[in-house]
């Protein structure tokens, strides 16, 4: 039986991490390039709330803009707690 070391794993778990990160990135970089409509910093949004009907084109990319951001927020957060119990 062959026992892993611990620093073996937790880089190969660094490396996963951002590699996770880093294909997380991507399509969140595109989101936010394609529905990017310069106002984001106005306050205003243009995403309704109501129950009726289908969702709009808006609504589905602010879902997935929202859910992109706060996997790859957690997949740094990650990277860093890892790469900082690394260099130890």
């Amino acid at each position: 039986m062959r026992l892993v070391r611990p620093e073996s794993a937790l880089q190969t778990a660094y490396i996963v991490f951002l590699v996770l990160g880093i294909l997380v990135a991507i399509p969140f970089i595109g989101i936010v390039m394609i529905t990017g409509k310069g106002d984001a910093m106005s306050g205003g949004g243009s995403v309704r709330t109501s129950f009726r009907g289908k969702a709009s084109f808006d609504d589905i990319m602010s879902r997935y803009t929202l859910m992109l951001g706060a996997a790859f927020m957690v997949l740094m957060i990650l990277v860093d707690a890892i790469g900082n119990h690394l260099n130890r």
